[in-house]
């Protein structure tokens, strides 16, 4: 069979290939024909930019996909060829997968489209899970793209007052369709005077900071309560020089704030669900799941391109260049 991918050949070099494929399918695996999958920005635009060195060149990214099974593998008995699934695959038509870690059926009358944001959301409910968020809370996020903007929508859920910050004007108004109360642009006005007001002068009890931008999270210790804390949920990149005695002493002196700092990498947590610890990836994924169906948590706002593995270049381009017009961008694999 001919299999289409998505590949990243150099720095900032994408192109769409086509190249025979003859599947071996091992005892736990399956053969799966991708439906949709979806580009998560931050990430695979570092990768592109070549400056992470896990990611080596020429490769295949993605990792967040809709798929139907087309084929299973001797020993697979919870599986069957047609089902619909949703794991960590990556941006080409046809994968062999394993069906252990985040392999799951999807749901009835669940939006196709919808699924691969699964992994944005599980990604996002990492900082809802370190965190100390409780009902009544004001809760501030820097970062309103997907993963931003889904933290938010999850900290609303836990029964937060949430303040989300962004320079983009169109992701502002899309957290508002999110149910986001608070919309602050990061580029008008004293952001710290501004979170004064709303929060009546304490500032916030949990700050989620969703950019990876280290400037912004040093920026946000200003406007956290004392006693309050700083989630890193979007992994810090680039270099950025401050006076890191000025920066521990937050976490340090009471004076300061006695701000706790926490990390909210996904991979914290199993990937399958375990006796011992509460939570898990793929127990985080069929909560979301749930959320998606009972339509708390909005997925349709944060759409805004459906595109064909042939406009790949455009699709980078776009998140690269055009943050106010690309977002949320899928591939869809089917023929016509």
């Amino acid at each position: 069979m001919n299999n289409r991918k998505v590949m990243f050949l150099g720095p900032w070099q994408v192109e769409t290939v086509e190249e025979k494929f003859s599947p071996q399918i091992g005892d736990q695996e399956v053969l799966v024909r991708k439906l949709y999958t979806l580009i998560s920005p931050g990430t695979e635009l570092a990768m592109l930019s070549g400056n992470e060195a896990w990611f080596p060149m020429p490769g295949i990214p993605g990792y967040a996909a809709v798929s139907e099974i087309v084929e299973v593998g001797e020993g697979v008995t919870e599986f069957n060829s047609g089902d619909i699934v949703f794991h960590y695959g990556n941006h080409t038509k046809y994968e062999v997968v394993s069906i252990r870690g985040t392999f799951l059926k999807v749901p009835e009358n669940l939006d196709l489209k919808w699924v691969p944001f699964t992994r944005m959301a599980t990604v996002a409910t990492t900082a809802i899970r370190v965190s100390n968020i409780e009902l009544g809370d004001y809760v501030s996020v820097t970062g309103l793209g997907l993963i931003g903007n889904m933290a938010a929508q999850l900290a609303h859920l836990q029964g937060a007052t949430v303040i989300g910050i962004d320079l983009s004007e169109e992701r502002l108004r899309i957290a508002e369709q999110c149910g986001v109360i608070h919309a602050i642009s990061g580029g008008k006005g004293s952001v710290n005077e501004q979170i004064a007001d709303i929060t009546r002068g304490k500032g916030v009890s949990t700050h989620i900071e969703a950019t990876g931008v280290p400037q912004v999270a040093v920026q946000s210790l200003e406007w956290i309560a004392k006693l309050g804390e700083i989630i890193f949920l979007g992994s810090p990149r680039g270099e950025y020089n401050a006076d890191v005695t000025e920066i521990l002493n937050y976490c340090h002196l009471y004076g300061r704030g006695c701000i706790t700092f926490k990390g909210a990498h996904e991979w914290r947590f199993p990937t399958e669900p375990n006796e011992f610890v509460k939570h898990s990836l793929v127990r985080n994924s069929s909560i979301v799941f749930e959320l998606m169906k009972q339509k708390r948590l909005q997925v349709e706002p944060l759409i805004s391109h459906v595109l064909k593995p042939e406009e790949a270049k455009k699709a980078y381009e776009g998140l690269r260049l055009l943050k106010d017009k690309y977002n949320g961008v899928l591939f869809d694999w089917s023929e016509t």
